[in-house]
């Protein structure tokens, strides 16, 4: 029963992932595997790094953590939204600075899609899961969650052009929206 309920966790955890992962999909055109995987690996890193984290400290910090993490991740997401939509309304493909290959973006989109990641490692510490399984299901779930986004958003974004990128940066904005709300209203 344990394992299931990490690997539901996991497809959980890794519908942000999606999102972002789509958002990629759309800006890069030409994305190959290698740098497909690039980015795969740097989110499902963050997302299996952050309930080892959480575990790693406990409960003891989880009403501090809480109480911000909503914010952390609504503006990230807000930021890296905004510059996608404002990258869209470039004509010339070589203006446009919004590169999810960046090792900054790669971060700042591990990070925002990773935070609740955390206060789930918090619970699997209080629950007694096996910390190394659930890390392992959590990175794996990820990281073809990722692949398959990216090629999703490959694959209308050829046929779709600036329309799709200006859109997933409004996605963007709106998972971290969306983080907020859910938030602030529990």
């Amino acid at each position: 029963m344990e394992l299931l309920t990490i690997f539901l966790i996991a497809i959980g955890l890794s519908f942000d992932t999606f999102a972002v992962s789509i958002s990629s999909g759309l800006i890069l055109k030409k994305i190959d595997f290698y740098n497909a995987t690039k980015i795969a690996l740097t989110l499902a890193l963050f997302q299996a790094a952050m309930p080892l984290i959480g575990w790693l400290a406990g409960s003891g910090i989880k009403q501090y953590a809480e109480s911000f993490d909503h914010w952390i991740a609504f503006g990230i997401l807000a930021m890296l939204g905004g510059k996608m939509v404002y990258e869209s309304f470039k004509t010339d493909p070589e203006e446009r600075s919004f590169n999810p290959l960046d090792i900054r973006v790669m971060i700042g989109m591990a990070i925002a899609t990773s935070i609740d990641a955390l206060v789930v490692g918090f619970s699997f510490a209080l629950l007694d899961f096996k910390i190394l399984i659930s890390v392992g299901i959590i990175g794996a779930v990820t990281y073809i969650v990722a692949m398959l986004g990216m090629l999703f958003g490959k694959k209308i974004g050829s046929r779709m052009g600036r329309r799709m990128e200006m859109l997933g940066g409004v996605m963007l904005f709106l998972i971290g929206l969306k983080i907020l709300i859910e938030h602030l209203n529990a």
